[in-house]
């Protein structure tokens, strides 16, 4: 043992060992084992392969990189946004030395941690003042406990979403303090609704855009403009949910019109909040934008330290907005961009190419076929947007399912697990978001499916 000791150090090796001779003890008791097997079972060789294959189980257990083959860009489950590079090495310097991140250089006096990404914000969208959280759920919550505690906030029936994870907006507004007031119907709400539902009571009207759902047919809803000429006669603020609020217009990328942020703002949301991580393509955040009066009240409130944004997040937060101010260029720059504008042609051509070592790998169980797919935004976005896309269909010669859940669960077991779905009898591997420098690192391991 004296070798893994001196790697990883007595005290690891010592409690994995106890670890596994406690396992062994316990296994004697369910079944005894032989003198024989018990001697081999403890003798000096096998005690060390133990230790380091239950060292390998623990460092299994972190933070491994996939490979998203789904077909869902902004993956929840797969971490969402991925960061451009100039946003990681904004994030290894502020981990690896001392950085400005509440000291004013000029001054030499305790300087805001907001100031940078503040600046920025309200730079890209026109915004009097902003603040940010650790996501858009935390923006939401401190918006309400800071302007709603206590009393009503009107909001439209068919706008009281939930989110993944059975997380649902009347919980939020609930936790922060406010009482929801509900007007119309599912489907059709009027500005009769909100106006006889507004009292003395009343803190606030807010609008949520329902984006990971649509109610079509025989709707109607109050636009963000007639809604703030509504809040503004009584003298309330409007706040506004965009939740994975977009900076930019997504039709340039082949996509359905997003409400934009700018937009918000500009038909009199006095407050919107929107996520840093889905559609901005940034880290994870809450971005509250809006009137530098209700802003003040926000950060004053001492929820807003439990809930801010760690070093990190800042630093990945203020390198994805400076990219925003040359938007012509983000489809080069920033990876949700590339990835969601990626034309259906060349992913065509990248299935094609990837084909035949596909079918080396898999032959003789299964047969790879390059299959037209739909992609989609994910994480809440654009639940009806389909992007045209290709990858491969694969199939058992023997036609059952169980073989296409066994390879999914192989391919997961790569030293890279590979992520693809299986539906009608096949497994679907979406090439959308396989980046084409990811190609040989990809196709390296496949030969481990037979291993």
């Amino acid at each position: 043992m004296a070798a893994l000791m001196e790697q990883h150090g007595r005290s690891r090796v010592t409690r994995l060992l106890r670890g596994h001779l406690q396992a062994l003890r316990e296994q004697i008791q369910v079944s005894p084992l032989s003198r024989e097997a018990l001697a081999q079972a403890v003798q000096g060789d096998a005690l060390v392969v133990a230790v380091e294959q239950a060292m390998q189980a623990e460092e299994g257990r972190r933070l491994s990189r996939v490979f998203n083959l789904t077909g869902t860009v902004l993956h929840t489950n797969l971490g969402r946004a991925v960061l451009p590079e100039v946003a990681v090495n904004a994030v290894v310097q502020a981990m690896s030395s001392p950085v400005d991140l509440e000291f004013d250089v000029a001054s030499g006096r305790r300087g805001d941690r907001d100031a940078r990404v503040r600046s920025l914000v309200c730079e890209l969208t026109g915004a009097e003042s902003a603040t940010v959280v650790n996501n858009n759920a935390a923006a939401v919550l401190l918006l309400l406990n800071t302007l709603a505690n206590r009393r009503e906030v009107v909001v439209s029936r068919g706008e009281l979403v939930e989110i993944g994870g059975s997380f649902r907006i009347p919980d939020v507004m609930r936790n922060a303090g406010a009482k929801l007031v509900e007007v119309g119907t599912t489907n059709r709400t009027h500005p009769a609704d909100y106006t006889n539902a507004m009292g003395p009571r009343t803190a606030l009207l807010m609008q949520v855009h329902p984006s990971n759902y649509t109610i079509t047919g025989f709707t109607a809803k109050v636009g963000t403009a007639a809604l703030a000429a509504l809040a503004h006669e009584r003298n309330v603020p409007l706040a506004v949910d965009l939740g994975s609020g977009s900076l930019c217009d997504l039709r340039a990328w082949g996509l359905p019109h997003e409400p934009t942020v700018q937009e918000a703002l500009a038909a009199g949301a006095d407050l919107v909040a929107f996520s840093g991580d889905k559609l901005l393509g940034g880290p994870q955040a809450g971005i509250l934008v809006g009137r530098a009066d209700l802003i003040a009240r926000i950060n004053r409130n001492p929820l807003k330290r439990a809930l801010r944004m760690d070093k990190m997040g800042l630093a990945a937060l203020e390198a994805v907005l400076a990219l925003y101010r040359e938007p012509e260029l983000l489809t080069q720059r920033l990876p949700t961009a590339r990835v969601l504008s990626r034309g259906v042609d060349t992913i065509w051509e990248q299935a094609e190419r990837l084909q035949e070592p596909m079918q080396q790998a898999f032959a003789p169980e299964y047969r790879v076929d390059v299959a037209r797919l739909d992609s989609q935004v994910g994480s809440g976005a654009q639940s009806e947007a389909r992007l045209p896309s290709a990858g491969f269909r694969i199939q058992s010669a023997m036609a059952k399912r169980s073989g296409l859940n066994r390879l999914a669960k192989r391919l997961r077991q790569l030293p890279r697990p590979v992520v693809g779905c299986v539906a009608d009898d096949a497994l679907w591997l979406d090439l959308r978001c396989l980046d084409p420098e990811d190609e040989a690192a990809f196709l390296a391991q496949l030969p481990g499916l037979s291993a």
